[in-house]
C-alpha cells in the first residue's frame, strides 16, 4: 500500500513559477515509480512528467523546458517546478504512484495509487 499526498496548488499568474510536492510513504516504495498528471475541467487525465527509476526524466511535449521533475533531499519526495506557467497549464494536478515498465509510464490506468490533488490556477 502506498499513500501519497500532493500540495503546493494556488492561483498564479501567466508567466509565475510553482513548485508541486508529493510525499510518499509505505512500504517497498523502492519498487514504485512516481509521476505527475494532470486534468483540467472536461478533458481526460494527461501525463506530465516521471523520474523513473529515480534517473530518467520524461516529460509531455507540453511542457517540455518549462517544467522539471525531480526528487527531493527528504526520502521519497517528489518535485514538479513548473516555470513560465500559461493558462493552458490550469487543472488539477495529481501524483501517482505504480510498478510502471517504460512503455507505460505516461498511462494513467497504470498507476494505482493517487494523491488527492492540487489545483493550480494560472490566469491571463
Amino acid at each position: 500500500q502506498v499513500q501519497l499526498e500532493d500540495s503546493g496548488g494556488e492561483l498564479v499568474q501567466a508567466g509565475d513559477s510553482l513548485r508541486l510536492s508529493c510525499a510518499a510513504s509505505g512500504s517497498t516504495l523502492s519498487d514504485y515509480n512516481l509521476a505527475w498528471f494532470r486534468q483540467a475541467p472536461g478533458k481526460e487525465r494527461e501525463f506530465v512528467a516521471t523520474l523513473f527509476r529515480s534517473t530518467r526524466t520524461y516529460y509531455s511535449d507540453s511542457v517540455k523546458g518549462r517544467f522539471t521533475v525531480s526528487r527531493g533531499t527528504v526520502k521519497n519526495t517528489l518535485y514538479l517546478q513548473m516555470e513560465t506557467l500559461k493558462p493552458e497549464d490550469t487543472a488539477v494536478y495529481y501524483c501517482a504512484a505504480g510498478r510502471t515498465i517504460l512503455s507505460s509510464i505516461r498511462n494513467p490506468t497504470a498507476y494505482p495509487y493517487w494523491g488527492q490533488g492540487t489545483q493550480v490556477t494560472v490566469s491571463s
